[in-house]
């Protein structure tokens, strides 16, 4: 029974509006349906070229209600509050990604601290940066070997 691709992950916050803000603004995901569950949240979905919806939700945020946590802990299960904070046991999420050159743009906008990494021996280069709540999230872009020469616009595959 082999894994196809990523289903979706999800982020414990106490601030949905703010993590909701990072991930449209630097990731490009917006906000779609999400099931009426007894606690606050919102699901994230990856948007085509064509400004549209594409596939299923991504990234699930999943709101902390410090006055009324029942419904999150029945549903998901009780975390100490220690663990709501960075990737805890998860170390990072990974997403293929394209225009590097945007989002270099895009977090300087927002003055994201980032670090960069080229794997050796693929060409791949990769940027990390982290949420509001502290959850790494590395993007892979191709990697020509002629980066370094200052060719860092990559087109994106139209989806």
């Amino acid at each position: 029974m082999p894994i196809e691709s990523l289903d979706h992950y999800s982020v414990r916050t106490a601030n949905v509006d703010r993590a909701v803000m990072f991930y449209e603004r630097t990731l490009g995901f917006r906000r779609g349906a999400r099931p009426a569950f007894n606690f606050p949240g919102a699901w994230l979905y990856r948007v085509a070229a064509d400004g549209e919806i594409t596939g299923g939700s991504v990234v699930h945020i999943v709101g902390i209600d410090p006055n009324d946590s029942a419904g999150l802990s029945d549903y998901l299960g009780e975390k100490p509050a220690s663990q709501a904070v960075g990737s805890g046991a998860l170390d990072h999420i990974a997403f293929v990604a394209c225009d590097i050159t945007a989002m270099y743009t895009e977090m300087r906008r927002q003055k994201i601290d980032f670090r960069e990494r080229k794997v050796p021996n693929m060409a791949l280069h990769q940027i990390f940066i982290e949420d509001p709540d502290g959850v790494t999230i590395e993007l892979n872009y191709a990697h020509p070997d002629d980066l370094a020469a200052g060719q860092l616009h990559l087109a994106c595959t139209p989806a």
